[in-house]
């Protein structure tokens, strides 16, 4: 859900950060019937998840939240972080957004084959609607979970949508807190990896 955090916390190969982004899309083992560095991304995909699952700027947030919302306040967090990276992306990168955005649908495109096919299907809408730039529109970001909520297993998430509102200042902090940890945690992960 929280695709541009995932893929800026990421190692930059291609096949490593397509694999960050496909995470979500893959479900059990992960095997060897996966290209090396794509099966790379979704461990390290996996190894955010749990650090953030873990983090206690993620947790503040999630905290923040409607406690009726349960288990989709991860969720929401995850989507709002999107939105604070993509509104504040030059703090993170000397690369426009919309230049990063550019080079993550061509690297989409150009490797669909290697790709899980949940992300094959979703690909093409997330390059047309230009997802990864977009989510710095609270709108957007509120549209989204108006869409999410009404497909099945995320049927919670529109009543989510005006907490972002509520809670905007606080999770912005979080937010910041969470990256300087998830750019300290990457830097671990380099080193671990060799």
């Amino acid at each position: 859900m929280n695709y541009l955090v995932h893929l800026h916390l990421s190692p930059q190969q291609t096949l490593v950060r397509l694999g960050s982004l496909a995470g979500d899309f893959v479900k059990g083992r992960i095997d060897a019937h996966w290209d090396a560095e794509l099966a790379r991304g979704l461990a390290l995909h996996r190894r955010l998840d749990a650090f953030a699952h873990d983090n206690p700027a993620f947790n503040r947030s999630r905290q923040r939240l409607n406690p009726a919302l349960g288990l989709y306040r991860g969720v929401l967090v995850d989507i709002f972080f999107d939105h604070f990276l993509a509104r504040h992306w030059l703090s993170f990168s000397s690369l426009p957004l919309e230049s990063y955005a550019a080079a993550i649908y061509a690297d989409l495109r150009d490797h669909a084959a290697l790709l899980p096919p949940g992300l094959q299907r979703v690909a093409p809408r997330m390059i047309e609607h230009d997802w990864l730039v977009s989510y710095r529109d609270l709108e957007v970001v509120e549209l989204v979970l108006r869409r999410m909520s009404g497909r099945g297993r995320h049927g919670g998430l529109a009543a989510g949508a005006g907490e972002l509102g509520r809670h905007y200042a606080g999770v912005e902090d979080d937010f910041f807190a969470f990256m300087a940890a998830g750019e300290m945690w990457l830097e671990g992960e380099l080193i671990a990896d060799g």
